[in-house]
């Protein structure tokens, strides 16, 4: 069942703070109930199922998402880190993760939502802390807030994604300069 989540933007952990899209003007959340929030989880591929989730699971997934958003733009920025963001993150990374288990078709994660959160809330610890700082980018579209890791050549990538906002903003610089454009002379 795809519920419209988007994973474009390189870690889990960024694609996490991106389920509350368009932060500046009108707001879009994908975390309206526990079910939406556990399909996130899996088609994350953070697990591969979770146990059935309350609206306390909900709400305290949403404030570990800004907090992490919070700590991933002071990052992106060099600025420091808001004590109580970074506080909720680590506590949701202390929680025990999922563990994986072997089954004879392969590997299976079944997880609590407290684990996935767990899961989510380390991913952002290790990205944070780790070598790809330097990759952090927040989308040119200005409607978009999504904050991703820029693995291009040269570091030239402008959008969180091409189908998501790259296409829409292209297009609308088309047929803005085709409606500026002098009209040809069709005689």
């Amino acid at each position: 069942m795809n519920l419209d989540h988007v994973f474009v933007c390189g870690n889990p952990a960024l694609d996490f703070a991106a389920t509350l899209r368009a932060r500046r003007s009108a707001r879009s959340e994908m975390f309206v109930t526990p079910e939406r929030l556990n399909a996130w989880y899996v088609e994350s591929g953070i697990v591969d199922a979770v146990s059935p989730g309350q609206e306390a699971d909900v709400e305290l997934a949403k404030t570990v998402r800004e907090a992490i958003y919070q700590l991933v733009t002071a990052r992106r920025l060099g600025q420091g880190y808001d004590g109580t963001a970074l506080t909720l993150v680590n506590d949701a990374a202390r929680k025990p993760p999922a563990v994986p288990q072997l089954t004879p078709s392969g590997r299976w994660t079944q997880a609590t939502p407290d684990e996935a959160l767990s899961m989510v809330a380390r991913q952002a610890v290790e990205l944070l802390s780790g070598p790809d700082v330097p990759l952090l980018k927040e989308c040119g579209n200005p409607e978009c807030t999504r904050v991703y890791l820029d693995r291009s050549r040269g570091m030239r990538r402008q959008w969180c994604g091409m189908d998501s906002c790259g296409n829409k903003i292209k297009a609308a610089a088309y047929r803005a300069r085709k409606r500026t454009a002098p009209m040809a002379a069709t005689d």
